[in-house]
């Protein structure tokens, strides 16, 4: 009897390649930045992480000597001290880099921070990867980190706090993903042409509901359980970056040109 043909063999990673190059970038950076004397990674933060403060100061929307009051007033001495030179830094350096706004999402805080992060964008990056195609998923990266750090500024302006991290992405993403993961059938969510429609799909509203609320408690809660380090979760940016990708997905959908 002659030999049956050999079965295909599945593929060693099972996810688009763009998730697999950004995961080692991510992973890459990270490894970099844990072997870099301690002063050399603070400034890596400080010139490629999002400040809001840096970025009002930048555009004029506060002045040197105001942020300076405002860091003279916090309670304690320490913080008080740690603002009063990061505003003279920033001042320095004329504010926060306009990059930061997207370099900001390629630094994280811990090894936990960017496992989550890469988790997360595996899960649900690869259904809008294989959806979307490689360059319409880039232009989305590129304007979820945008609107989830737009969102963090709006949330305060002169906030000192240094923002770091991909979950504005991810968040983006996922709000990519409800659009049509929850499709069953014409006129529910993800249907070519009809942004509005998982609108109206329970599941789709049930999943973000939960997600909102899950946020929520994850921001409010994570510092005082001592789930997050330093200034906890940055819930603002998760929140721009799901918002922008449920409003852009839509457009950059290429089963709506059909």
């Amino acid at each position: 009897m002659p030999s049956s043909p050999p079965g295909r063999r599945e593929p060693a990673i099972n996810m688009p390649a763009l998730l697999v190059v950004a995961i080692a970038v991510l992973v890459g950076i990270h490894l970099v930045r844990g072997v870099l004397p301690d002063d050399t990674d603070a400034e890596i933060l400080l010139r490629g992480g999002f400040v809001p403060l840096g970025w009002s100061l930048r555009f004029g929307i506060t002045d040197v000597a105001a942020a300076l009051d405002e860091a003279r007033a916090v309670a304690d001495p320490e913080v008080a001290a740690f603002r009063v030179a990061l505003v003279r830094y920033l001042s320095a350096e004329g504010g926060s880099g306009p990059g930061s706004i997207l370099t900001h999402a390629v630094l994280h805080g811990s090894w936990l921070h960017v496992g989550l992060n890469c988790v997360w964008l595996a899960a649900f990056g690869t259904p809008v990867v294989r959806r979307a195609g490689t360059m319409r998923s880039l232009l989305l990266a590129v304007a979820t980190a945008i609107g989830g750090a737009l969102v963090y500024w709006a949330s305060g302006p002169t906030s000192p706090q240094v923002m770091i991290g991909a979950s504005g992405i991810v968040s983006g993403f996922m709000g990519a993903a409800v659009t049509f993961v929850f499709h069953r059938g014409p006129g529910e969510a993800g249907e070519p042409g009809r942004w509005p429609a998982f609108l109206r799909n329970r599941n789709a509203l049930a999943f973000l509901a939960v997600w909102f609320v899950t946020n929520a408690f994850a921001g409010l809660l994570a510092s005082p359980l001592g789930i997050a380090a330093g200034g906890g979760i940055a819930w603002q940016a998760h929140i721009g970056g799901l918002l922008a990708g449920l409003a852009l997905f839509p457009l950059l959908d290429p089963l709506r040109d059909g």
